[in-house]
């Protein structure tokens, strides 16, 4: 499915997800100070888990790259081409994560979902419970068929 019909025209984006240990919300540029600070903390993991990134986030990864990363998915979410959404703390105070949902390049596949979290709360297996609820919100509330999750196989 190509970016241009990623989502039907009348399908309503969710605006959030929210469960009693965190809220997902459009990342966006408010954003980049957190999301920053949560990627440079887990940025060995990063570039381990996600070998399709090329090495993102690189050594001296900057706030202004960050600044650019979140331009390009808020633009991204707005014109509907792809979804990335920041994972919070229910309060707002920390970026624990974030999820994104793109077209897939597989004519068979309508979506690729891929996520992290933070290298503390990682640690603190919030990783298994952050894929668990984005597999039942995608299979609830989302127009797609056929989901792959390249970084958690065992979803797919």
């Amino acid at each position: 499915m190509d970016s241009a019909n990623f989502v039907p025209a009348h399908f309503a984006v969710p605006a959030q997800l929210e469960t009693n240990r965190f809220r997902l919300r459009m990342l966006s540029i408010a954003d980049v100070e957190k999301d920053y600070e949560a990627v440079i903390e887990s940025a060995e993991r990063l570039r381990t888990e996600f070998p399709q990134w090329d090495g993102w986030p690189r050594e001296g990864f900057t706030i202004e790259e960050n600044l650019r990363d979140l331009q390009k998915h808020q633009r991204e979410f707005e014109q509907r081409e792809a979804f990335a959404y920041t994972v919070v703390s229910l309060d707002e105070s920390r970026v624990l994560g974030c999820l994104y949902l793109y077209p897939s390049p597989e004519e068979t596949i309508d979506a690729e979902v891929l996520m992290w979290v933070r290298e503390q709360d990682y640690h603190q297996g919030l990783s298994l419970i952050l894929y668990s609820t984005v597999r039942d919100w995608i299979s609830e509330a989302w127009p797609f068929q056929q989901v792959t999750y390249p970084n958690w196989p065992e979803l797919t």
